[in-house]
């Protein structure tokens, strides 16, 4: 028999992260599991290029956080976060990399994350998260698409 005690749902927040986290409170009411949300996110600033001696604006990557904790926080009730012992996680990094390195730290059982289902062009020159966390996590993972079937009813 499958035991799922520890569930992993990555979220950005979008219709795709929706959906999944519709499908991961079902497994997690199903096996009892304890619910993980974590969001990354990624330094604007990493990437951009900036000229010599550019500082960001006064408060701006506190901001970002407070902004992304609140949204987390909106996920669950907080009946729901009692029901599912949830863990509510904020990261800052790569998500593939922050998204495994979480699992394999909390010995998470099951990942369950939407993938946007971007365009051949688009995911040949982006890449895709889901792709990178289904190659390298160490624990199964289900992707959910939007739309997708409806297995779970809200």
């Amino acid at each position: 028999m499958i035991k799922l005690k520890r569930i992993l749902v990555p979220t950005d927040f979008s219709e795709p992260s929706q959906s999944a986290m519709m499908y991961a409170r079902a497994f997690a009411a199903e096996f009892d599991a304890a619910l993980h949300i974590l969001h990354v996110t990624e330094d604007p600033f990493v990437y951009a290029p900036v000229s010599e001696g550019f500082v960001p604006p006064p408060r701006f990557h506190e901001e970002m956080e407070a902004a992304a904790r609140s949204r987390l926080e909106s996920l669950l009730t907080s009946d729901e976060r009692e029901q599912f012992h949830a863990r509510l996680m904020l990261r800052t990094g790569s998500p593939f990399v922050e998204i495994v390195r979480y699992a394999k730290a909390e010995e998470i059982d099951l990942i369950v994350m939407g993938t946007h289902g971007r365009g051949a062009i688009a995911h040949m020159l982006l890449g895709s998260v889901a792709e990178r966390v289904v190659r390298k996590a160490p624990c199964p993972v289900l992707t959910v698409r939007r739309p997708e079937h409806e297995f779970v009813m809200p």
